[in-house]
């Protein structure tokens, strides 16, 4: 067995972060509620403002951080290193400026990091949502963090 990776398991109740920008909250919100009877099946997340309306709008609960530019992002990306957050909807505005994109592009390299699902849209979001392992245990590989830092100290 290769010792340069370690394999983390993605439960059958998944952790998901729900995060959207301003410009596309209401979609995310339809969305959340097309999908309601899975998502409720599963421990829900989000940063702040979006949190907020989703549960005002659907019923679902949603454990709420920061917005996003207040920090948000930054703590949905501290929650994906302690492996409390497992799969990540971030329905992104592709048109819009946002004053956090370096939040945004941080929370995005460590959910790819910790090879974690992510869907910025409304078809991704479908297609993992309405997969098969939404209801099963996944297995995926990362990288042995641990020995990667070791190995590197033994370098330098």
């Amino acid at each position: 067995m290769d010792d340069n990776m370690i394999t983390l398991t993605i439960g059958k109740q998944k952790n998901i972060a729900l995060i959207a920008h301003d410009g596309k909250k209401k979609e995310l919100i339809e969305w959340c509620r097309e999908n309601a009877d899975i998502l409720k099946m599963h421990f829900l997340c989000g940063t702040g403002t979006t949190a907020r309306m989703i549960t005002d709008q659907t019923g679902l609960p949603v454990r709420g951080y920061n917005s996003g530019p207040l920090g948000g992002d930054q703590q949905i990306g501290a929650k994906i290193v302690e492996g409390k957050v497992d799969f990540v909807i971030f329905f992104s505005d592709p048109l819009t400026a946002q004053p956090h994109d370096p939040d945004v592009k941080a929370l995005l390299r460590i959910a790819q990091v910790y090879d974690i699902p992510i869907a910025n849209n409304r078809a991704s979001a479908d297609f993992m949502i309405h997969s098969s392992y939404m209801s099963e245990e996944y297995d995926h590989q990362v990288i042995n963090f641990n020995k990667n830092i070791k190995d590197r100290s033994q370098t330098l």
